[in-house]
């Protein structure tokens, strides 16, 4: 492959793509690579250096050659699963090539190398029909062959039952057994746990699963997966390989093996499908052992522009006159797992500019972000919320976010930071967005703050987008009706459709999306909160001034068939409309 890369190299050197000088600098970086048993390419010196993307090859490659160009990442729809079977994994590995689609009866072949004739030779002697090649990146094929093909042929399934069948005389040790096991030369008994555990991450990962539940049921190890917000049992590994699993997840989490009585947080680095993924790793001890939660942190999924967050136009003009306040508090509202900090990531990723100093205190920090200041909260040296926040403001900061108001000093810090002329986002856990007012208060925050300092709240939770390829219109029903607590007559002419599932999805799903209730105060509610009104009489007058409920943010996306009515039933059903 070398020799080809180097072709490649002389052919962007002729059409001055490069210069010599990148080529000398990329010679040298790769020879630094190298080692280990890798071998790294010049070419692959030009694309750890950023001298040439790899698109850009494969469309010189192409125009080279005479062929077509393809691009998994920009494809409009899967590679139909009639085609994958067309090619057997062990070929498609063996020749690195993906089948993409199939015309007139010729296949279409993604290669990385137009000039391997004889492989496409190969494969159109094997499967007896006419085969063609189209120019693909490397690395998309390889994680093209891993995603429809599995890893080296894998699945968590194929494994246990391969487990299962053939090593009935695993050593089930204690953690020190592990622990020698996993440190240095691996014992042959570790190798298959290392390489389930490894399996398991992977195909959460292809699976879009937000977390990994390990739970030690009384006569079983149950294995599930939460995708789109909602948990699905997957096959279970054996139970007598619990302690084993469970010792290898800590260990890779940096947690003490010998520990078993106490919690214990941890993380880990794990490399899948060219993508570096942060899992934040919890143990807990329970009655039939240790139960581990870990949630997959993909930074690529939280470096969303705030148009791609859910918001229709009229909010995201909201959104961004607040986000461009000089100064106050901006509060983001709702349970665990509703999407906060993506939001809160999106704000400050839109406000990122050189002539601005952001400062974040979180705990824990779940990613990082290229240009802004964040502070790990740690409990144990004091490193508080409140302390950091203090500290943080001696740093001259433009725009402040505060991971979390727990507790009054730090409501009332974060409030005097909006006072002296900072923008200062910040998050509680409250069911609405007006809730938001009466819980600061509750917490010893004095009205009078709370009125002058805070300028907007959203409320926000995350509903499962509609599948576009199985979605078919779908009639509203008298009791999703009584749930709503809507008439038939208010609904007026909105149609919605519901999904039936497909290859494509998760049962009608795929992906997840926002509903908010976003309102800016004015004076009468700042009236309001001096008078110490409750909840209710805020939420009323927000509704008065033009905020719309999570209800109806629901119900409009699912009239516009982003979603469906039966999600913003489970997500809403506890809230007032």
């Amino acid at each position: 492959m070398i020799e080809a890369d180097d072709f490649v190299v002389e052919l962007l050197l002729s059409h001055g793509l490069v210069s010599d000088e990148q080529v000398e600098q990329a010679r040298e970086r790769a020879a630094q690579e190298s080692g280990g048993g890798t071998t790294v390419s010049t070419l692959e010196g030009l694309y750890i250096l950023k001298a040439i993307e790899e698109k850009e090859v494969v469309q010189l490659l192409a125009s080279e050659y005479g062929m077509d160009t393809y691009d998994f990442d920009s494809a409009e729809k899967k590679v139909p699963q009639e085609v994958v079977d067309l090619l057997p994994p062990d070929v498609a590995r063996r020749y690195r090539m993906m089948p993409v689609s199939i015309t007139g009866g010729i296949l279409r072949m993604a290669m990385s190398d137009p000039a391997d004739l004889e492989s496409l030779d190969s494969i159109r002697y094997l499967l007896k029909m006419d085969v063609e090649g189209v120019v693909a990146p490397k690395r998309q094929i390889e994680q093209a062959i891993n995603y429809y093909y599995g890893t080296d042929g894998d699945s968590v399934e194929d494994f246990i039952n391969e487990i299962t069948e053939t090593t009935g005389d695993l050593t089930v040790g204690s953690t020190t057994d592990v622990t020698m096991e996993t440190g240095g030369e691996e014992e042959d008994d570790a190798v298959p746990i290392i390489r389930l555990v490894s399996l398991l991450i992977l195909e959460a990962f292809r699976t879009r699963a937000s977390d990994i539940h390990l739970e030690p049921m009384e006569k079983r190890f149950r294995l599930r997966y939460r995708i789109d917000g909602v948990l699905n049992e997957i096959e279970n590994p054996p139970k007598y390989l619990q302690n084993l699993i469970i010792s290898r997840l800590k260990l890779m989490a940096g947690m003490d093996l010998s520990e078993h009585r106490i919690p214990q947080d941890g993380r880990i680095r794990f490399s899948a499908m060219g993508r570096e993924l942060d899992l934040r790793v919890s143990d807990i001890p329970t009655t039939h052992g240790e139960s581990i939660v870990m949630r997959i942190l993909d930074k690529s999924g939280v470096m969303l522009g705030i148009s791609e967050l859910g918001f229709f136009p009229d909010d995201q003009d909201t959104i961004n006159r607040i986000i461009n306040f000089p100064d106050g508090i901006f509060l983001v509202t709702g349970p665990t797992g509703s999407g906060k900090t993506t939001s809160l990531y999106s704000f400050l990723h839109a406000l990122n500019q050189p002539t601005r100093k952001i400062i974040t205190a979180e705990d824990p920090v779940e990613y990082e972000l290229s240009g802004i200041n964040q502070v790990q909260i740690n409990a144990d040296i004091n490193l508080t919320f409140a302390n950091a926040l203090r500290a943080m403001l001696r740093q001259a900061p433009n725009i402040i976010m505060v991971g979390e108001i727990r507790d009054q000093e730090t409501g009332e810090i974060a409030i005097n930071a909006a006072l002296t002329g900072h923008l200062v986002f910040s998050t509680l856990h409250t069911n609405d967005a007006p809730s938001a007012i009466t819980r600061l208060i509750d917490m010893g925050v004095k009205p009078f703050l709370v009125a002058s300092s805070v300028r907007a709240i959203m409320a926000q939770r995350l509903v499962r987008r509609l599948c576009k390829y199985c979605g078919e219109p779908h009639e509203v029903t008298a009791l999703e009706l009584d749930m709503l607590d809507v008439s038939r007559e208010s609904l007026g002419d909105m149609t919605f459709m519901m999904g039936k599932g497909c290859n494509e999805c998760n049962k009608g799903y795929r992906g997840r999306i926002g509903i908010y209730e976003i309102f800016i105060l004015d004076e009468t509610i700042q009236h309001l909160i001096y008078a110490q009104a409750d909840a209710g009489q805020i939420r009323r007058r927000a509704m008065e001034i033009g905020m719309r409920s999570l209800r109806q943010d629901g119900l409009r996306k699912a009239a516009a068939g982003i979603t469906t009515i039966q999600e913003v039933i489970r997500l809403t059903v506890g809230d007032e409309s």
